[in-house]
């Protein structure tokens, strides 16, 4: 069977298991990865650059390799390679979780239960919940929904599309590292600064086709096009800013607006400032036009593979 026909049964299969199971509660192989980082962290930290790069190096590297020799050792068998992808792409996808945790703050804010919408919001970004109304609950989970479906769904199919499961593992390896260690914290300034310039450079292609695909699926395309091109750039983060300013305007509300990370206050600029304020009932549009763009991201993803596969051979 041709590569390109195993990323595409391999990835449907795998994204299928995702839509049907989400992620493990225990034995998740991200969360393990996450455990042999910090191991590798507590070794090799130093407030320095090319310390951090190094730890980026051989974390992200490590599991390229590991993802290489799998490949390698089920090429000859078809049925092992499409289940290995399979594997890999439920590993590294994170729609439903996604999706579960953004419908347990949503009910919790429709109750009217704001103190529990506020201890589970940490699960699904840093925000400080004490400091966050309703309203500011309900803006931070769309805002996390959508720079989450290019993280977690769409940039993973990418660079799947474009290097198989090294692709996919490379992927959400570079993408935890950024989460552990990327933040702009005292500890992490320069440690992490490799970690999050590599995050930004394997982030791009997936925030630009999500921001795409969020303006052909949502219920404004126009709007979109238009907070996209008007707002993206005023964002501090280069992929988050079109994926967030591509929903606001495809859902038609503001987003940004001032943030408090750990303590930390800050002022980001409003996107689509024609919209409405957020409102409770905008997280499960969020989550529907999230998952309209992983699916749409499946098919371009396969359909590119194809496409250059098929060219090539």
């Amino acid at each position: 069977m041709r590569a390109d026909r195993v990323f595409a049964y391999g990835a449907a299969a795998g994204l299928l298991g995702d839509h049907l199971l989400g992620d493990p509660r225990r034995g998740h192989p991200v969360a393990a990865f996450g455990r042999a980082a910090g191991a590798v962290e507590r070794v090799l930290w130093r407030d320095h650059r090319g310390w951090g790069a190094l730890h980026t190096a051989v974390c992200a590297g490590g599991a390229i390799a590991l993802a290489a020799v799998a490949t390698s050792a089920v090429r000859p068998s078809r049925t092992a390679s499409v289940a290995l992808t399979a594997a890999a792409t439920w590993a590294v996808v994170g729609g439903t979780s996604l999706a579960r945790e953004a419908g347990v703050i949503g009910r919790a804010l429709e109750a009217g239960d704001i103190e529990g919408a506020r201890a589970r919001l940490p699960h699904l970004c840093g925000r400080d919940p004490q400091a966050l109304d309703a309203d500011g609950i309900a803006r931070a989970v769309v805002e996390s929904v959508a720079e989450n479906t290019s993280d977690a769904v769409v940039g993973a199919l990418v660079w799947g599309a474009v290097a198989g499961v090294p692709g996919l593992v490379g992927f959400r390896a570079v993408n935890t590292l950024d989460a552990m260690v990327g933040h702009r914290s005292a500890k992490y300034r320069r440690y992490g600064w490799a970690s999050a310039r590599l995050d930004d450079v394997a982030g791009w292609p997936g925030a630009r086709l999500t921001a795409v695909l969020a303006t052909v699926a949502g219920d404004d395309p126009r709007g979109a096009v238009r907070a996209w091109r008007t707002d993206a750039g005023k964002h501090p983060s280069p992929n988050a800013g079109p994926v967030e300013a591509s929903f606001a305007g495809a859902l038609g509300v503001r987003l940004g607006g001032t943030l408090s990370y750990g303590g930390r206050v800050e002022h980001r600029p409003v996107l689509n400032g024609a919209g409405r304020a957020v409102a409770v009932d905008d997280i499960d549009r969020a989550v529907r036009l999230s998952r309209r763009v992983g699916l749409l991201a499946l098919g371009v993803s396969v359909a590119g593979r194809l496409l250059t596969k098929g060219r090539n051979s």
